[in-house]
Formats: structure tokens, C-alpha cells, sequence
């Protein structure tokens, strides 16, 4: 009979071996095409963690910032919601040369 201890175990492996979600956010073409992203220049990994999605949000911050992406004003929250406590990839179609992918994490 398995114990406690060796039972916990088998469900702490078993759930860390499903995969879990990521976020990359790509620079891009107005179309958002796959070929205009490219992961040699935008390499930042953000985990779904409160902290990496708050990371992710300055990310965003900063691109619009530096003029490289565009988000209107009257969807920055729309925007900063989905990043922060929604899906991120949500946020993407109110970016413009912007957009955030998500990608399984093993």
C-alpha cells in the first residue's frame, strides 16, 4: 500500500509533467505574420506567474514607449487587463507591430 508521502509525490510529478503556459512578446508586422517574428530578437520567456506577467506588461509599456508598437489610449486597459489578469495573447489584437504568443512550457 502506498503511503502518504510517496502518493503526494506521484501527484506533484504527474502535475508538474503537464505542460504549462508561456509568453513571448514578438515585434511585428501590421499583419502580424508569423515570418515578421522573430525569436532571435524578441528571446524573453514570460512564465504565468504574477510577476513574470507584470514583466510582460513593462514589455509592452516599453515597445510603445520607444515608438516601436502602437496600443490606442482607449484600449491600454482592455490591453493591461488581459496581460495581467486575463489571457495575454487576448492583448495582442490591440497592438499594432505588437503581438504576444503563448507557447507550452514543459
Amino acid at each position: 500500500m502506498p503511503t502518504k508521502t510517496s502518493a503526494a509525490k506521484s501527484a506533484k510529478t504527474t502535475r508538474s509533467a503537464a505542460a504549462k503556459k508561456a509568453y513571448i512578446f514578438f515585434n511585428c508586422d501590421e499583419e502580424k505574420s508569423e515570418k515578421s517574428m522573430n525569436v532571435f530578437y524578441n528571446h524573453a520567456v514570460y512564465k504565468d506567474t504574477v510577476a513574470s506577467r507584470k514583466a510582460l506588461w513593462k514589455k509592452v509599456e516599453s515597445e510603445i514607449e520607444a515608438g516601436k508598437v502602437s496600443l490606442a489610449a482607449d484600449q491600454a486597459d482592455a490591453a493591461k487587463e488581459s496581460v495581467l489578469k486575463g489571457n495575454p495573447t487576448d492583448a495582442t489584437q490591440f497592438l499594432t507591430y505588437g503581438a504576444i504568443v503563448e507557447v507550452d512550457c514543459f
